[in-house]
C-alpha cells in the first residue's frame, strides 16, 4: 500500500507527583473488542446493586493475584465486563434536521449537581468512567470518586482512565513497535498467542523526528535533507512501515509530512469520537511529552512514558491520581507587537512559581475570547515546561471556527458541538458562566504581557526583552550554573578571529551561530509565523543581511505553512535572510541542529567561546540545541529573525541599532518589527481552509522514497543480529511465568551522584553520538562509519547502542569527578576514572548492584524511555533524589527502578552522603508488605542511616516492581487470560 499505511479495523516535578500507571487485571481479555454498551433505554438497576468485586477482595490482592487466583475469580468476572453500569443513562443525540449522530452516556442524565461544579478536564476523566464501567476494570466507586472530585482531589485517590488513543513519534515509536515484536516472541516462548499483542485503540505515529539540518540556506533544502534522512533511516522506516502492517490500528504518517502535534492538531484531533455508534470525547496519552499541545483544542492529552502507552495499546486502563485543577483566569487582550510565544513564556514562569506539578490547568476568563486557538496550542504545548499534567482550554466557538479553518467538515463539527452541548462540556461565553470549584487560582490580564526571552539554559528562565543585555552580562559574570557560565571580566570581551570560506570573521560571547524557526510550538500559530516573514521582509527592504556563517533554518509543523508564507508572497523575504526551508520535522528544536560550519566550530572551540543559538522552540537545555552552544534562547519566531539580524544577544534592542540600511542609516528593532494589524491582515487574507484539506489528502499518498520501501509481510519480526538500529533487547530473556518479586538493593555502590535538574537529555541524549564515546566504538566494531553515526534518538531501536549511550551527555556533571564535565563517573572500588558504561558494565560483572543520587527535578524534560531502559540495563537499581519528574518516575517503575524520595529538608549532601559509600535499602522482601508511598530506611557501609519515602505511588505500580517490570506484568497477565 502506498503512502500511509493505515490498518485500522475500525512540572511535572514534584516529590509528590501525580502518578499515573496502567491498570492491568489478569481476568479480562484484551484480545477480544472491547465490551459495547447496549443501546436500549431500559437498563438493569444502577451500578450500586452490581456486585463488586472488590467487596471480597481486595485490590491490592487482585492486582497481584496468581493464574490460580485469576481462575477462581474468572468466571465471575467474564460476565461483569460485557455490561456497563450506567446502560440506564445512555441517551440519544439527535441532529436537526432529524435523525440521530449515535447515542451516548448522559452526565445531565445523573441529575448530579456536583457536575455543574466540576472543571471542564476533569468531565472528560468523569465520562470516561462511567462509558468504561464493567464493575471490574472500572467499578461505580471510581465513578464515584470523580464526581466528589470537590472533596476527593486532595486525598491523592487512586482512579482508572482509559484513554480514546495513543499518540507516537519515530523517536519513541521505533523502541514502542520494537518492545511489541519482542513482546510477540516472549508470549510465543511462554506458549501463548503471539497475537494477543495488537493494539486495541487507534495508534497514530508521526514520523518527525529524524530531519536533521544537513543543508541550509538552499533552496534545495528541503530535498537534500530529506535524502540524507531516508540514507540514514532507511531500516528504521523500513522497520515502522511493517509495524503498520503488522500490528493493527496502526497508521503512520511518513517523514517529510510534519511534526506530530501540529499534524494532532490539524488532522488527527477528533474532538469527538463516533465509535459504533457510541460518541464520546477525544483523549489520547503520547510517548512525547509535549503531546499536551492537542489540550489547546479541547482535546484531553499528556505524555507518557512507552511502556505505559503499550499498555494502553494492548486495552489496559491507565492507573492515575486524581489530579488537582488550577483554574487560571484570563483577562484583556495582548498588547500590540506582543506575540503568542510572549504570552507562553510569561504563563510558563508564573505556573513554574505557583506550583502545578501533577495538576491540570484550566483556562478561562473573557480573555479566551482575544486567544485564537493557535495562541491555546501555543500554551498548551509547554505544559511540560510550567510541569502541568494538562494545560487545558475547553471546547468553545473559537475551537469550532479552528475546527472548520483546518478542513473538518461541517457534519463534522456540528456532531462535536451537538454532542459537547448535550453532555455539559462546551462553553458557551455568550450565556451565564456556572461558577466552577478548582483547586487554586491565577489570573492573568493580557495587557500586562511583554515581549521576552527564555534562557540561556531552561524555558521557565524569563527575560523580558528590555533587560536582555543586562541579563546576558550578568550571565558571563555568575558561577557556572543555569544563570551563569563564569567567563573570567578580562576574557569577555575577547574576540576570535577565523576565516570563513576564505573571507575574514571574527566571534565573541554570546554571538548567535544558529537561528532556527522551529518546533511545532510556534510553527502552528500563523500569527507568529507570518510576523517572523514580516520582519524579513521589512529588514530585506531597508537592505539588511544575515552574517553567512550564522546557521539560520525554517522549519515547519506541516505544509500548510509553506502555503500560506508561497500566498502570502513572504516566503522570498525569509529566503533572501537565509532562512529557506529544511524540511517539515522537529529539527533544531530537538538537537537535530546538524553540523556548523567547520571553521565556525574550531572558532567556538579553539578559544572557549560561550555562542548562542536562538530558536523558536520549547527546550533550550545546555547540550540539547547543538555541543557548541551553550547559550540557548527560546524566542517567538520574529524575534528569531531580528537576533539573526543583529548577529548577537548582547543587545539592547531599544537602544542599539540591528544594522546599517542600503543608505547608511542605522536600523532599530522597531524599524522592522510589525503592529499586530499588519500580521492579522496578512493571516486573514492568506491563511485558508483549502490548504489544510489539500494537505492533508495529499499525506495519505506518501512520497516516493517512503513509497519504495518494501517490507516483509510476517506478523512475526525477523531479528537481524547484524542491524546496528533495530536490535532485539534482552528484557524477556529467561522470563518465567512466575513472578520474579522484589529485587533486595544491599550494599549497592553509587554510579553517579548529581545534583538538581538532570534531565532526561543529560541522562539519555538524543543528539549526536561523539566519536570516541562508547556507543561510537561499539558502532565502529560493527562497521559503521562515523560519518553514518546518525543521532542517539534515531538508534532507539538498538538495546547496545543506547545502554552505551545512557549518561553519555557532555554536558553531565558528576559529583564524583569533584567539578569536572563529561560522561564520566569514578568506579569506587578502584578509584578509576572511566565512562559511565564502562564503569556499569564493571559493576554488574563483579555482581555489585548499583544506585543513583540526585537533587530535584530529576528527569525533567522529554518522555524518554531509555532514560529508564538505560540506566536499568547498566545495572542501575534505585534512584534516590529530592524530586522526580512525573513521566520519568513513572517510566522508571515500569523498568522495575525504585524511586526514592529524601526527606524535606534532606538531600545528600546535608545527610554528609559523598557517594564512596555502599548502600542498602531496606525494603520488604514480600511486595504484600510494602504500601505505596511508604517510608524505608538506607544505610551505607559506614554507619549512615537515613529514611526516604518510596515513590511508589499506586497500588498497580507495586504490581509491576513484583513482576519486573510493566510490561513483563502485561505479558504475563495475557498469558493467563482465557476467552
Amino acid at each position: 500500500m502506498a503512502g500511509v499505511l493505515l490498518a485500522r479495523s475500525s512540572s511535572r516535578i514534584s516529590s509528590c507527583s501525580l502518578s499515573m500507571s496502567v491498570r492491568c487485571l489478569p481476568s479480562f481479555s484484551p484480545s477480544s473488542p472491547p465490551p459495547r454498551p447496549s443501546r436500549t433505554a431500559s437498563s438493569p438497576p444502577p451500578a450500586r446493586h452490581l456486585a463488586d468485586p472488590r467487596s471480597t477482595i481486595s485490590h491490592r490482592a487482585l492486582v497481584r493475584s496468581s493464574a490460580a487466583v485469576s481462575d477462581r475469580f474468572e468466571s465471575r468476572f467474564a460476565t461483569m465486563a460485557t455490561r456497563n453500569s450506567y446502560e440506564s443513562i445512555l441517551a440519544t443525540l439527535p441532529k436537526a434536521g432529524g435523525g440521530e449522530f449515535g447515542k451516548y452516556y448522559s452526565l445531565p442524565a445523573l441529575t448530579d449537581a456536583r457536575i455543574d461544579r466540576l472543571p471542564y478536564s476533569i468531565r472528560i476523566l468523569l465520562e470516561s468512567a462511567i462509558r468504561n464501567c464493567d464493575e471490574f476494570q472500572v467499578t461505580a466507586k471510581d465513578v464515584e470518586k470523580i464526581l466528589d472530585w470537590e472533596n476527593t482531589s486532595h486525598k491523592q485517590v487512586e482512579i482508572p482512565f482509559k484513554p480514546a488513543r495513543v499518540l507516537l513519534q519515530d523517536f519513541t515509536g521505533v523502541p514502542a513497535v520494537v518492545d511489541l515484536a519482542c513482546m510477540r516472541d516472549a508470549m510465543k516462548k511462554l506458549g501463548s498467542d503471539p497475537n494477543k499483542i495488537n493494539p486495541l485503540v487507534p495508534v497514530d505515529l508521526v514520523i518527525d523526528h529524524s530531519v536533521q539540518v544537513d543543508v541550509a540556506r538552499s533552496e534545495n533544502a528541503v530535498q537534500a535533507n530529506m535524502e540524507f534522512e531516508f540514507q540514514r533511516n532507511k531500516e528504521r522506516f523500513g522497520f515502522l512501515k511493517w509495524g503498520s502492517h503488522a500490528f493493527q490500528n496502526m497508521l503512520v504518517v511518513p517523514p517529510g509530512s510534519g511534526i506530530v502535534h501540529q499534524v494532532n492538531l490539524e488532522y488527527l484531533g477528533r474532538v469527538v469520537f463516533n465509535t459504533g455508534g457510541i460518541l464520546y470525547p477525544d483523549s489520547v496519552v503520547g510517548t512525547d511529552s509535549h503531546t499536551t499541545m492537542i489540550d489547546g483544542l479541547g482535546v484531553a492529552g499528556w505524555g507518557v512514558g512507552g511502556i505505559e502507552a503499550e499498555a494502553v495499546m494492548l486495552g489496559q486502563p491507565m492507573s492515575m491520581v486524581l489530579p488537582r485543577v488550577v483554574g487560571f483566569k484570563l483577562t484583556g487582550k495582548l498588547s500590540n507587537g506582543v506575540t503568542a510565544t510572549d504570552l507562553v513564556l510569561t504563563v510558563t514562569q508564573m505556573l513554574r512559581k505557583h506550583g502545578v506539578v501533577g495538576k491540570f490547568v484550566e483556562f478561562y476568563g473573557e480573555g479566551m475570547s482575544e486567544l485564537s486557538l493557535a495562541d491555546r496550542a501555543t500554551i498548551a504545548n509547554m505544559s511540560p515546561e510550567y510541569g502541568a499534567t494538562m494545560g487545558f482550554f475547553p471546547v468553545d466557538h473559537v475551537t469550532l471556527q479552528y475546527l472548520k479553518l483546518t478542513g473538518r467538515s461541517d457534519a463534522t463539527v456540528a456532531m462535536i458541538e451537538s454532542y459537547l452541548r448535550a453532555n455539559k462540556m462546551f462553553v458557551d461565553y455568550s450565556q451565564p458562566q456556572i461558577d466552577r470549584v478548582y483547586s487554586s487560582y491565577l489570573e492573568l490580564n493580557l495587557e500586562h504581557v511583554e515581549p521576552c526571552v527564555s534562557g540561556p539554559k531552561r524555558p521557565h528562565d524569563r527575560v523580558p526583552l528590555k533587560e536582555m543585555k543586562a541579563d546576558w552580562r550578568s550571565c558571563l559574570d555568575n558561577k557556572v550554573g543555569f544563570k551563569g557560565f563564569g567567563v573570567p571580566k578580562e576574557s569577555q570581551n575577547k574576540i576570535a578571529e577565523f576565516s570563513f570560506h576564505g573571507s575574514a570573521a571574527q566571534i565573541k560571547h554570546g554571538d548567535v551561530v544558529i537561528a532556527a524557526i522551529t518546533s511545532c510550538t510556534n510553527t502552528s500559530n500563523p500569527s507568529v509565523m507570518l510576523g517572523a516573514a514580516l520582519v524579513a521582509k521589512k529588514a530585506c527592504e531597508l537592505g539588511l543581511e544575515v552574517k553567512p556563517w550564522i546557521k539560520t533554518s525554517l522549519a515547519p509543523g506541516s505544509g500548510v505553512v509553506t502555503k500560506y508564507l508561497e500566498k502570502s508572497g513572504l516566503q522570498k523575504y525569509l529566503n533572501q535572510l537565509g532562512f529557506n526551508i529544511v524540511g517539515y520535522g522537529c529539527t533544531t528544536c530537538i538537537g537535530n541542529s546538524g553540523d556548523l560550519d567547520a571553521s565556525v566550530s574550531a572558532a567556538i572551540a579553539e578559544n572557549d567561546i560561550v555562542a548562542a543559538a536562538v530558536l523558536s522552540g520549547n527546550r533550550n537545555f545546555e547540550g540539547r540545541v547543538h555541543p557548541l552552544t551553550r547559550a540557548n534562547y527560546l524566542a517567538s519566531p520574529p524575534l528569531v529573525v531580528a537576533y539573526a539580524l543583529a548577529g548577537t544577544v548582547d543587545i539592547d534592542f531599544e537602544k542599539e541599532p540591528i544594522g546599517t540600511s542600503k543608505d547608511g542609516k542605522k536600523v532599530y528593532f522597531k524599524d522592522i518589527w510589525p503592529t499586530t494589524e499588519e500580521i492579522a491582515e496578512v493571516v486573514q487574507s492568506s491563511v485558508l481552509p483549502n490548504m489544510f484539506k489539500s494537505t492533508y489528502e495529499a499525506i495519505t499518498k506518501g512520497n516516493p522514497m517512503w513509497n519504495q520501501l518494501s517490507v516483509p509481510s510476517s506478523t512475526e519480526y525477523a531479528w537481524d543480529p547484524t542491524s546496528t538500529y533495530i536490535h532485539e533487547p534482552p528484557y524477556f530473556k529467561d522470563m518465567r511465568m512466575s513472578p520474579p518479586g522484589p529485587h533486595p538493593v544491599k550494599d549497592a555502590y553509587c554510579l553517579l551522584n548529581f545534583g538538581d535538574s538532570i534531565t532526561t537529555d543529560h541522562i539519555s541524549p538524543a543528539g549526536a553520538i561523539p566519536k570516541d564515546s562508547p556507543a561510537a566504538m561499539y558502532l565502529m566494531e560493527h562497521g559503521v562509519d562515523p560519518k553514518d553515526f546518525n543521532s542517539y534518538g534515531s538508534r532507539r531501536g538498538n538495546d547496545e547502542v543506547m545502554t552505551r549511550g545512557t549518561f553519555a551527555n557532555i554536558r553531565l556533571v558528576n559529583k564524583l569527578l569533584k567539578g569536572e564535565v563529561g560522561p564520566k563517573t569514578i568506579h569506587i572500588p578502584t578509584g578509576e576514572k572511566l565512562s559511565v558504561f564502562d564503569a556499569a558494565v564493571r559493576y554488574k560483572s563483579q555482581g555489585h548492584d548499583t544506585i543513583v543520587l540526585a537533587g530535584e527535578e530529576y528527569g525533567s524534560g522529554s518522555s524518554r524511555d531509555w532514560a529508564a531502559k538505560g540506566p536499568m540495563l547498566q545495572g542501575v537499581k534505585a534512584v534516590i533524589a529530592k524530586s522526580f519528574e512525573r513521566i520519568h518516575r513513572s517510566n522508571l517503575v515500569g523498568m522495575g527502578i525504585v524511586p526514592l524520595c529524601f526527606k524535606p529538608g534532606e538531600d545528600a549532601e546535608i545527610l554528609g552522603l559523598t557517594g564512596h559509600e555502599r548502600y542498602t535499602i531496606h525494603l520488604p522482601s514480600n511486595v504484600s508488605d510494602i504500601k505505596p508511598g511508604q517510608d524505608v530506611t538506607v544505610t551505607t557501609d559506614n554507619g549512615k542511616s537515613f529514611t526516604c519515602t518510596v515513590r511508589f505511588d499506586t497500588e498497580v505500580e507495586l504490581a509491576y516492581y513484583d513482576h519486573g517490570g510493566i510490561l513483563h506484568y502485561v505479558i504475563r497477565s495475557l498469558i493467563n487470560t482465557k476467552k
